[in-house]
């Protein structure tokens, strides 16, 4: 018992430490979320900004959604007169900056769509990032003709 109350003094000490850590702050934010649902098999794209409020970059590594099969970062890239799309691996949101992803830029890719969207309604969607941080955004459903939230 002797031994058992100075251990029980110290978890008492360290415990308000311990829950201040895990509310500390995220380094990224997601906003403006929205998804251009394409008819048929045709793949929709998400569009959003991300937010990186640390001091060092970061990079947007994944997003994931069980709205569809697959999801991909892309990026358009124009040469001359004609443009691709090209998968990327990550897209880097510089320290205190933001990163957009916009139409004719960057956008996620999103194929082998589950079920038919709604317009109007949201879809949530889950950003990974290089310093192990996830969050989740509900995106809005636009169609097929939008060009912006």
């Amino acid at each position: 018992m002797k031994r058992t109350l100075p251990i029980l003094a110290l978890f008492a000490l360290c415990a308000p430490m311990l829950n201040a850590h895990a509310a500390s702050s995220p380094s990224v934010m997601v906003s403006d979320c929205w998804v251009r649902s394409m008819p048929g098999d045709v793949p929709s794209g998400a569009y959003f900004t991300a937010m990186n409020m640390s001091d060092k970059a970061i990079d947007l590594t994944s997003v994931d959604t069980d709205a569809f099969g697959m999801a991909m970062l892309h990026q358009t890239q124009s040469s001359g007169s004609t443009s691709k799309m090209v998968m990327v691996d990550k897209a880097t949101v510089p320290a205190h900056g933001k990163l957009a992803f916009a139409p004719g830029g960057y956008h996620v890719m999103l194929e082998q769509r589950k079920a038919p969207l709604k317009i109007g309604s949201t879809l949530p969607l889950t950003f990974s990032f290089s310093d192990g941080e996830k969050l989740t955004a509900q995106c809005a459903i636009k169609p097929a003709g939008a060009t912006s939230r």
